[in-house]
């Protein structure tokens, strides 16, 4: 039913923005997040919106963007952990003392999700990882080592990033599931967007080229799923606990089944964000 309000992170370009747009159309009451004040501000003034913004390489932007989030809608029927992204040859560690990529593809909605969850659990609500079909084809997931502290490789730190995603829908419905809170991933497609500005030389150099344009597909086709998902009836139109790639359930890396993996992932994670 439409007029839920339904926050989406990563939403200031790419598939969150265009996922914001197709919502709104629909009539849901749409709020976007975004990491540059500028781009995020601009989309919400188009789309006719509220946003706030985030920079999820500082845990202190997400605990803020909690508390607000928290204060200024009285529910939260659909929660998307969108933002994400491929990031740089070199291991770098934010502030936090994580290695990057983990904690904007993982963490930073992690702790979202965790601060919020009296609230979603309150509002019986959907809650959507856009995860990648990365964490089938090149994931690296040590529990020992999340930060990547012993071997670092981009794309394995994103295709980690992306299982993590998985697991932890996983687990969320495994947890509250029965509380009413229903998860779900989903893999976009091979988006043409700004998402890999940060990523090593050749893979910018890809998504940028003229190849991209032709063989990508569009963030609003990417954003098809998240809408979908997020406008669907979880249980009759997609099943909790899922990953979806085109609308149906698809297996991803064996070890996003590995029940004591996803339980160990959200204690560890909960330990890393000091939760």
């Amino acid at each position: 039913m439409p007029g839920r309000t339904i926050v989406i992170t990563g939403a200031s370009d790419g598939v969150g923005a265009a996922a914001a747009r197709l919502l709104v159309e629909a009539g849901e009451k749409v709020v976007v997040v975004g990491r540059s004040p500028q781009k995020t501000a601009a989309v919400a003034e188009a789309l006719g919106v509220p946003h706030h913004v985030a920079d999820y390489s500082r845990l202190a932007d997400v605990r803020r963007l909690a508390a607000e989030l928290d204060a200024a809608y009285p529910r939260i029927d659909v929660l998307a952990n969108n933002a994400g992204g491929l990031m740089g040859a070199t291991r770098t560690l934010t502030e936090d003392g994580h290695e990057l990529t983990f904690q904007v593809n993982h963490l930073g909605g992690f702790l979202l999700t965790t601060l919020l969850m009296d609230k979603l659990v309150a509002s019986k609500a959907s809650v959507i990882q856009t995860s990648s079909v990365a964490a089938r084809l090149f994931a690296r997931l040590d529990i020992g080592d999340l930060d990547s502290e012993r071997r670092y490789q981009a794309h394995l730190a994103y295709g980690g990033g992306k299982l993590a995603n998985v697991l932890f829908t996983r687990e969320l419905h495994r947890r509250y599931g029965d509380q009413g809170v229903n998860a779900a991933a989903f893999h976009p497609g091979v988006v043409g967007s700004n998402f890999a500005n940060s990523a090593p030389g050749f893979t910018r150099w890809v998504y940028r080229s003229s190849l991209a344009a032709k063989t990508m597909t569009t963030p609003t086709r990417g954003a098809d799923q998240l809408v979908w998902l997020a406008e669907g009836v979880p249980g009759s139109d997609w099943s909790p606990g899922s990953y979806y790639e085109k609308r149906r359930v698809a297996k991803t890396w064996p070890l996003a089944d590995d029940a004591e993996l996803a339980r160990r992932l959200w204690e560890v994670s909960a330990d890393l964000v000091g939760g």
